[in-house]
């Protein structure tokens, strides 16, 4: 049988279903050029703020993949920060199946659903000294399974036959490790930050060696109401402002209006430059050795702003995320971080 994909010269579609919209991104078949690409926002309920509801993301999935012209309906999809357990475990160096077994019987105590009702995945990172032993450090990833099974079933239902699902700071990885290729970026330690509307997820790696990752209760939807209650006024008026305003150049930005998003957002971003800190922490007492080059800011809600308070409260040069550095075109105009995870997504390699 000739392979659908190969004959049409494409990669499977990544699709990333946030919280407030959906991005589908298709890349050719040598992962070189976008082929085809799309951010569909989720219908709003009566309060204006975005319907979440498994109807509401079906009749999206739907429409965004008939509303252009993607090739073929192999897709890989994401497990959102929000649908993840995720836990760092310090255990006894052992490996093959005796590292798999130790694995979910400490996972087993620390999740927050029964362990029959979950599927449990780790990744071993570099050994770690404790004392005077020598330890292996484990990222645990974990969901419900009725979460997988009801999200297979639901893209299954709007067209797409699903090739992959993959936590997200894999995703993530996947597509900064196709931006920084060279030698030097192999050596450096970065931490990759993508903010988006519900939740913010933190990476930190050595080049395409993963070392940490963490999520984090904070995203857009805590600025919208950070800037509602500061102006008193509707969330959905307040997030059509933060990201009308934020998205003008800085020359047609009504300076009075910016500084009252400001003063609203601080203390938001100060919780988050905190969060942040404590992560950089951990990691520098974990692993030893060079510590954290730099801070790559992606997702929806990254801006130069953001970055720029986060490079002060850090003490780490911050640069904004641009997902599409090395291909030969570019989607339409937008925020680049906001494709992170769908890009990363695309260059998922399916089996042969």
């Amino acid at each position: 049988m000739i392979s659908f994909l190969r004959f049409h010269r494409v990669g499977p579609i990544g699709v990333d279903i946030g919280s407030s919209a959906v991005k589908l991104l298709q890349l050719s078949a040598d992962r070189r050029q976008v082929v085809e690409s799309l951010c569909w926002e989720l219908p709003c309920g009566e309060d204006g703020l975005p319907v979440q509801t498994e109807e509401a993301i079906f009749q999206t999935l739907r429409r965004a993949r008939e509303a252009r012209n993607f090739r073929g309906r192999e897709a890989v999809f994401a497990m959102g920060a929000e649908e993840l357990f995720v836990q760092n475990l310090r255990l006894p160096q052992t490996g093959g199946n005796s590292l798999e077994k130790l694995v979910c019987t400490e996972a087993a105590s620390r999740l927050p659903f029964d362990a029959s009702e979950a599927e449990i995945r780790f990744v071993q990172t570099e050994p770690v000294r404790q004392g005077d032993t020598v330890r292996l450090e484990v990222i645990v990833l974990a969901c419900r399974r009725a979460v997988i099974e009801q999200k297979l079933a639901l893209v299954e239902k709007a067209g797409f036959i699903p090739v992959a699902l993959e936590p997200q700071p894999l995703a993530l990885l996947r597509c900064y490790s196709k931006q920084y290729r060279r030698e030097s970026d192999q050596q450096r330690r970065t931490m990759y930050v993508n903010v988006g509307a519900g939740c913010s997820m933190v990476v930190i790696a050595r080049g395409n060696d993963l070392m940490f990752m963490k999520p984090i209760a904070m995203g857009g939807r805590c600025l919208d109401a950070a800037v509602a209650q500061h102006l008193e006024m509707p969330p959905a008026e307040a997030s059509a402002l933060r990201r009308h305003h934020g998205d003008r150049r800085s020359d047609q930005r009504d300076p009075e209006i910016t500084r009252a998003i400001q003063e609203a957002v601080r203390p938001v971003w100060e919780r988050l430059a905190n969060e942040l800190a404590m992560c950089a922490r951990y990691f520098s007492i974990t692993f030893r050795g060079d510590p954290l080059s730099c801070v790559v800011l992606g997702g929806g809600e990254a801006t130069k702003e953001l970055a720029d308070w986060l490079a002060h409260h850090l003490n780490l040069p911050c640069e904004l995320a641009d997902p599409f550095r090395s291909f030969e075109n570019r989607p339409t105009p937008g925020r680049a971080g906001q494709w992170d995870v769908a890009a990363g997504l695309a260059l998922y390699e399916t089996p042969p």
